[in-house]
């Protein structure tokens, strides 16, 4: 299923895209229990739920959304955590001249680094070498602490297209990237979180980037240094995550801080970040 949030009057509300249109959760009366309003988190036991209601009611019980009258918010509205992985293909470490890791590089994003759907990215007065990143977005739908890698994809709802932009300049001030990673609407999302049941391997995934039409990132997710169940086993051992967490996973070269000369992102530049089976996520920089 491809699952996505709304916005009407000022409340985020969960739907379900169809090729029918899009189903409004929350006004069915059948699944109103099981959802609350306003960013509440998809869990797998919901997957299950919204299955069985649809395969057993079929589609005379509900009424369709034109998915393009919608104003379409953060696929992940409300991660209480936004867990990113560094330098996660061997080419971008060597592009950025950082050493290829040995154990997962952590650092985190905030919330507020989240905007709308195919909104415009501010890129603000502070910092200068602004940088896009493809990345692939996995989203936490159980409870899960000490997991094994062997089980580790049974705790995952479902992936998402992230752009994980950056401000150079910013990131590489101090050993700490935070700075650099947290600007304003600096995590542009894909418009739907596709569930896991769709994703056969999320290690055989082609990704890119284009910027201004221009092909700038192309890619596997088979290059990764670290696997999907890698990091979320690897994480659990060190946090308890939770439904609606939000991991990025890294980006493969082709990035502007990896070129010679650099132009970095300016005002009137657009990038398209997209994700085989995942869709796309297009943002101009304002």
């Amino acid at each position: 299923m491809k699952l996505l949030y709304f916005r009407r009057n000022d409340q985020l509300l969960p739907g379900i895209l169809t090729e029918k249109g899009v189903i409004s959760i929350v006004d069915h009366p059948t699944y109103f229990k099981a959802f609350t309003r306003n960013g509440s988190p998809f869990t797998n036991e919901h997957v299950f739920h919204i299955q069985e209601i649809l395969q057993s009611e079929g589609n005379k019980a509900f009424e369709y959304l034109d998915e393009h009258s919608l104003i379409i918010g953060p696929c992940v509205p409300q991660p209480q955590k936004i867990i990113c992985i560094g330098l996660n293909y061997k080419k971008h470490a060597e592009e950025s001249g950082m050493p290829v890791p040995t154990t997962p590089v952590v650092f985190s994003k905030f919330a507020n680094s989240l905007i709308d759907y195919g909104n415009p990215v501010t890129l603000g007065k502070e910092g200068e070498q602004f940088d896009y990143e493809v990345e692939l977005g996995v989203v936490i739908g159980k409870r899960t602490k000490d997991l094994s890698e062997k089980n580790a994809l049974s705790h995952v709802f479902g992936y998402c297209v992230a752009n994980d932009l950056s401000c150079r300049d910013l990131q590489m001030r101090t050993s700490q990237w935070l700075l650099g990673k947290s600007l304003d609407g600096f995590l542009p999302l894909g418009k739907y979180v596709v569930t896991a049941d769709e994703i056969k391997d999320p290690q055989n995934l082609d990704l890119s980037c284009r910027l201004n039409g221009e092909i700038r990132q192309s890619s596997n997710t088979a290059d990764m240094i670290f696997s999907v169940a890698e990091i979320v086993s690897y994480l659990s051992k060190f946090m308890t995550l939770l439904p609606g967490d939000l991991i990025l996973t890294g980006t493969p070269e082709g990035v502007i801080m990896g070129m010679k000369p650099q132009h970095w992102l300016h005002g009137g530049d657009m990038a398209v970040v997209e994700i085989e089976g995942l869709g796309s996520s297009e943002n101009k920089f304002v």
